[in-house]
């Protein structure tokens, strides 16, 4: 208990999945949490489960970050944490086909607006709230950040390039002086909203199928993740810039291709 005690923790994407999950375990352990979301209703019943405070944000929107910087400015005069989670994988309803031959452009810039936009205005503005005091950026990659993703294809580039981008704030700030750590998180089979898509009709037996692919055999939970980014928030890891820690169950570690048991 106390990992974070007295600490302003401001979290994107924070009313459902990994963001609500995190938000619960950084005020568990002493943070003042502010929570954003579009999702106001559940943010907001969130926030007073928290004791925190919640915030409509756009993360695309450079004009809801600058309102929102001014109101933590104003309010809390600093800001420690910082965890970029808000982003969409482009699959639903709303969406086309997110292959490389039929995405639209318009998809693939939502998309990278939403996910990409969203953590380089996060990055930009939370460096602003903590050079002088110091901080903690996490950012919300994905293993499709790192490998290929056929069916993805502007999901997988948007990550990707977050991935890359937390390496460049990590040395920027480090060159700076300001005492702000930067590094990103690589979630993969984490069980969430945002793969009711990919399961089909049958939940548990795509449930089951995905599993099948896992070393660990079974889907991770948002509280994994969570535990990850209260490490990255806390002082425990204060020799801790510019990684990438993968939560994928250990699917990175091998292939498809890697022989079996004989």
């Amino acid at each position: 208990m106390g990992r974070v005690k007295g600490k302003v923790a401001l979290i994107t994407g924070a009313s459902r999945g990994i963001g609500a999950a995190t938000a619960r375990l950084l005020a568990q352990e002493g943070a003042e949490v502010i929570l954003t979301d579009i999702l106001e209703e559940e943010g907001e019943a969130l926030a007073k489960e928290t004791s925190g405070a919640f915030y409509a944000l756009d993360v695309a929107s450079e004009a809801a970050w600058q309102d929102l910087t001014k109101q933590i400015q104003k309010k809390y005069g600093r800001l420690d944490i910082l965890f970029n989670n808000a982003g969409i994988i482009g699959l639903g309803e709303c969406f086309g086909p997110q292959d490389p031959e039929h995405t639209s452009l318009k998809d693939w810039h939502t998309v990278h607006q939403v996910n990409l936009d969203g953590v380089f205005l996060g990055c930009k503005y939370g460096i602003s709230l903590m050079k002088g005091k110091g901080g903690s950026i996490i950012n919300m990659s994905s293993r499709s950040g790192i490998v290929g993703i056929p069916a993805a294809c502007a999901y997988a580039s948007s990550k990707a390039a977050i991935r890359n981008h937390t390496k460049s704030v990590a040395l920027y700030c480090a060159q700076k002086k300001y005492n702000i750590r930067c590094n990103s998180l690589h979630p993969g089979a984490v069980l969430t909203e945002i793969w009711d898509p990919m399961l089909g009709p049958d939940r548990e037996k795509g449930i089951e199928a995905v599993e099948a692919g896992i070393p660990l055999g079974k889907m991770g939970e948002p509280e994994d993740v969570a535990y990850a980014v209260l490490y990255l928030a806390s002082e425990e890891s204060k020799y801790v810039t510019g990684i990438e820690l993968t939560l994928d169950g250990g699917i990175l570690a091998g292939s498809a291709a890697a022989p079996g048991k004989k």
